[in-house]
């Protein structure tokens, strides 16, 4: 009798006989990049950034044509991914470089809790103070590469710190894996594009709030250069699971934080800003793959996914409520599933990025996109947007391009869109206007439907809680969180007073429009 219960044991353990045990949990892999734009890879249509193992991703998968990040700046929009709550509801992490409370829990301390593997390489939270917590667990970083195409691309190896992970995780446990590419952040190696094979006149068109110059057009594809590094270390991986028996099970995710770090880009609330690319692959979990799905998703709906898959509920997860909602449903519905009353609109929003402003402030605005109009609400609309002249717009990073705008001058009209002062109110049908060129704030045909926006915009900040919808929104860039690097705290008064401070944006400063527009 002894005998025949210690075999039906071993049995049941090896699952030679009787149940099966029980299948391991999905692995996850987000892939995502530092800055690069939704128009640049070829299957959203790019012709001129060559992208063909993320186009393997969506052809495979899902490719997702209306993703958005509520807040396109680099520290704000990865709080909301690992949170999956909006930035109005992170306290003072809704700001670029700043403390992150330890009362939001992540996703992957969550799935750490709850029996995966978890860890990093690249770029993870940052910047900003994470007050010592591991938010995305152990980094790997010890795997470099002797040469990458520009000397401004990271020398680090981010398929073999994948691989190492793998190899120094548990194989019988699920994994979680954050993979930051440092590209396409700037600074970039001035024509390394060009060294690299690129042609200028291969860029069918530069965006008109810029002026149409050799060295902006340069400044592009040294971006792409960038993007296409960050294409090759996605197909690295994907080969590292394919070796290792792991594509199946695993949901792959590739998307970037924020758009392109240009003139009205990143870090503003535009659609081109926000609108990101957006792709999964998961071989057992993806029914009907090489689709699209066409209706709104956002950062916010990143971590609810996770736990799903990972069989954890809300409760379960220690973490503060979501405000998104899980893309399982669409994985599993195919090209035939109803439309999701609940998708039908997307927000988003900003508080402080960069300094450069009087007191440190920031330029708050918030955004509600429902169809194809998309409505702006900027707060404080006699503050520059990309921060004082005097200080050379610092909160717009510095590049040929901006140099370009600069030069053109303060009557030009590329001037004008990317850097002048903004209305209190915007609106825009992307539809026919995705870059946001006509303002139909000012048309009386509009004011009904801007009207309606508005409302409901405010309606749902109020519902969760935003400050600016109780007047104590000033909060946001108060003395209670102040700018990350101490060593750019009130930068507008120590430059306007003659103080020597480093300014990457030096040759930017106009101080003679301080007053004047």
């Amino acid at each position: 009798m002894k005998k025949r219960l210690v075999f039906a044991a071993l049995m049941a353990i090896t699952g030679v006989a009787g149940a099966a045990p029980a299948a391991k949990r999905p692995n996850i892999l987000f892939i995502i990049a530092d800055d690069a734009s939704f128009d640049h890879f070829g299957v959203n249509g790019c012709t001129w950034v060559n992208t063909p193992n993320i186009d393997r991703v969506a052809e495979q998968g899902i490719n997702f044509t209306s993703a958005y990040t509520p807040n396109p700046k680099c520290g704000p929009s990865r709080s909301v991914l690992i949170t999956g709550r909006n930035p109005w509801q992170l306290g003072g992490a809704i700001n670029h470089d700043a403390v992150f409370d330890k009362k939001f829990k992540t996703y992957a301390e969550a799935l750490e809790e709850n029996g995966y593997s978890i860890g990093f390489t690249g770029k993870g939270w940052r910047p900003g103070d994470s007050q010592g917590r591991d938010l995305l667990g152990k980094e790997f970083t010890q795997h470099r590469a002797k040469k990458t195409p520009s000397k401004k691309i990271s020398k680090k190896d981010y398929t073999k710190n994948f691989e190492q992970f793998l190899s120094d995780s548990d194989s019988m446990k699920p994994f979680a894996f954050w993979l930051g590419c440092h590209e396409p952040h700037r600074a970039y190696e001035f024509k390394s594009g060009a060294k690299n094979g690129k042609k200028v006149d291969s860029i069918p068109e530069v965006p008109t709030y810029w002026p149409d110059t050799e060295a902006v057009r340069h400044d592009m594809l040294d971006y792409a250069l960038e993007v296409e590094h960050f294409d090759k270390h996605v197909g690295g991986c994907i080969d590292v699971l394919k070796r290792q028996g792991n594509l199946e099970n695993t949901l792959v995710i590739v998307t970037s934080d924020n758009g392109m770090p240009f003139p009205r880009v990143k870090g503003h609330p535009y659609h081109d800003a926000a609108h990101m690319p957006f792709m999964a692959m998961w071989k057992n979990g993806i029914k009907e793959p090489g689709r699209n799905f066409d209706q709104f998703i956002s950062f916010i709906d990143l971590a609810p996914t996770f736990m799903e898959m990972a069989g954890i509920s809300q409760e379960q997860s220690g973490m503060q409520p979501w405000a998104g909602r899980s893309l399982i449903e669409i994985f599993k519905g195919g090209s035939d599933m109803a439309r999701i009353p609940q998708r039908d609109t997307i927000l988003m929003g900003r508080e402080r990025n960069d300094p450069g402003r009087p007191n440190d402030w920031g330029y708050p605005v918030r955004v509600i996109r429902k169809g194809n109009l998309f409505y702006i609400h900027n707060f404080e609309p006699t503050r520059w947007p990309c921060a004082n002249p005097s200080t050379g717009f610092k909160d717009t990073d510095p590049s040929p391009t901006l140099g370009a705008v600069v030069e053109a001058g303060e009557h030009a009209e590329v001037w004008k869109l990317s850097l002048a002062k903004r209305g209190a109110e915007e609106l825009y049908d992307v539809a026919k206007d995705p870059r946001c060129l006509k303002d139909l704030a000012g048309n009386p045909e509009y004011a009904q439907q801007m009207a309606e926006l508005k409302k409901e915009l405010f309606e749902q900040l109020t519902q969760q809680g935003d400050l600016r919808m109780t007047g104590n929104g000033d909060w946001y860039d108060g003395s209670e969180n102040p700018y990350g690097k101490e060593d750019e705290r009130n930068f507008y008064e120590r430059v306007n007073n003659g103080e020597k401070v480093k300014n990457r944006s030096a040759a930017y400063v106009r101080p003679d429009l301080e007053d004047g527009m």
